[in-house]
Formats: structure tokens, sequence, C-alpha cells
């Protein structure tokens, strides 16, 4: 049985649509350089994570930048067993320099 689960397996991408973006979440609290602590627990209103995927008209944001969201926005997803979210662009509340 596993053989045929194997045989099946997908090696799956996302590409986002329009101004939706795939950021994967980050599971530990950020410290920015200046000292800002970034919580990732569950009591915290946002998260952070880093995009690795652009919709067409996501304008402003790159692939690898690192952003703050809040924990609710988007979808989630699991690709290849790691969970992503696919967030709209609007719903971003910044972009994170460390």
């Amino acid at each position: 049985m596993a053989e045929k689960q194997q045989q099946h397996a997908l090696n799956v991408t996302l590409e986002p649509l329009d101004e939706y973006l795939v950021i994967e979440a980050a599971d530990s609290e950020t410290w920015t350089r200046s000292g800002l602590i970034i919580p990732a627990g569950a009591d915290a209103g946002c998260r952070t994570g880093i995009v690795t995927a652009v919709g067409t008209d996501a304008d402003g944001i790159e692939v690898g930048d690192k952003v703050l969201f809040p924990k609710d926005a988007g979808f989630e997803v699991r690709l290849s067993g790691a969970p992503v979210r696919l967030v709209p662009r609007g719903d971003l509340i910044a972009r994170v320099h460390d």
C-alpha cells in the first residue's frame, strides 16, 4: 500500500493569482534590529512570514520580503506537508526590515 501512495506523490507549487501572495509563516518570535519583538504565539494578533510567490497584481512586494499580517488573514493550505498562507496584498500590515 505504501508503494502506491508514493507513486501518487506530487511535487506541487502554487502560483498565486491577481493580488494574492504565498507566505511561509514564521514559527517563532521575531526580533527586529531596532529591538521590536514580534511574537508568533497563539495570543498574538499578527504573524510574520516570508513571501515565497507573488501574484501579478501584488504591487510593491517581492519574493523574499518579510511581512507582517493578521494571524487570521487569507487561507491556510498545505504544500508538500508544510503549511503556507495565501494572503491578499491588501491584508498585509507592514514589511519587516531586520
